[in-house]
């Protein structure tokens, strides 16, 4: 059976009150269960697009759906029960003194009483492996930790679909994968659907099932990332590159005129390729 759209996105266009266009012609689609990347340069639209797919900005030309609905027409309440935004910064973001203090605060602010309020903080603490900081205090966190307590606060008020800025922005390549290893968790066992605005075009193939790519305020590609990444001149005319294992084989394959029969996106497929192309030469 086919999975439901939850957000179908179709704007015309969105400029800033200087009259600069941010986003123009996008036609997307976020089913139930997806894990999607928004990849771009700095300044192509990505963060933009994810806020009108928030209900943060609200003043485009075009329609956005949240489950059949209007988003324009929807009360933030109701908004705010399904989907949810985390920035790329979470000192934005961030207030309560205490962990838990900060997660709760969502539940509480839509109405739950204490009981039900200690329940969700303690459940999304847990989601996201940081149970026992509950009473620790914000500012003792390390930057990824931050980022951990920002997506606890939006699994507290009961968020099926996470919009996320750059959640890599900032970490060690331990934290990336870390947090990518936690998104990929809740996608895949906590049925979480999941949007991601990125740049880290290495981390993309082993994580995300959906990319679209975007340049200029423009969707100029969406697949899988078997379709999307391509040949470099294609990545750099968006201002972007090929995983650096993809480069490597296609360059052996287009320059160095080696037999592989595709151009693998991770070490994993890399090396797999290798050994049947080298072993049958």
């Amino acid at each position: 059976m086919e999975a439901l759209t939850r957000l179908s996105v179709a704007i015309d266009s969105f400029r800033y009150p200087d009259g600069t266009t941010a986003l123009e012609d996008i036609r997307l689609e976020v089913k139930s269960g997806d894990f999607c990347g928004l990849l771009g340069a700095n300044g192509s639209g990505k963060t933009t697009l994810l806020k009108v797919m928030d209900g943060l900005v609200r003043d485009y030309r075009g329609r956005v759906l949240l489950d059949g609905q209007d988003i324009l027409r929807l009360h933030p309440r109701e908004i705010y029960r399904k989907v949810g935004l985390v920035f790329q910064n979470p000192d934005d973001q961030l207030f309560a003194q205490t962990v838990a203090e900060d997660v709760a605060f969502g539940p509480r602010n839509m109405g739950f009483g204490e009981e039900e309020v200690g329940r969700r903080t303690a459940a999304a603490l847990a989601q996201v492996e940081l149970a026992e900081c509950a009473a620790k205090n914000i500012h003792h966190l390390s930057y990824g930790q931050k980022k951990r307590v920002c997506i606890a606060g939006l699994l507290a008020m009961g968020h099926e679909i996470l919009l996320l800025d750059e959640p890599t922005a900032g970490l060690d390549p331990m934290g990336e994968h870390r947090m990518l290893e936690l998104l990929t968790r809740l996608n895949r066992e906590e049925g979480v659907t999941v949007v991601m605005a990125t740049h880290s075009v290495d981390l993309v193939p082993l994580f995300l099932n959906r990319l679209h790519i975007l340049s200029k305020g423009r969707l100029v590609r969406g697949g899988t990332p078997e379709e999307v990444f391509t040949a470099p001149a294609e990545m750099e005319s968006v201002r972007l590159r090929l995983p650096h294992i993809a480069e490597l084989i296609w360059r052996l394959k287009h320059e160095e005129k080696l037999p592989f029969r595709r151009v693998p996106l991770t070490v994993g497929e890399a090396r797999r390729e290798l050994v049947e192309t080298l072993g049958g030469n």
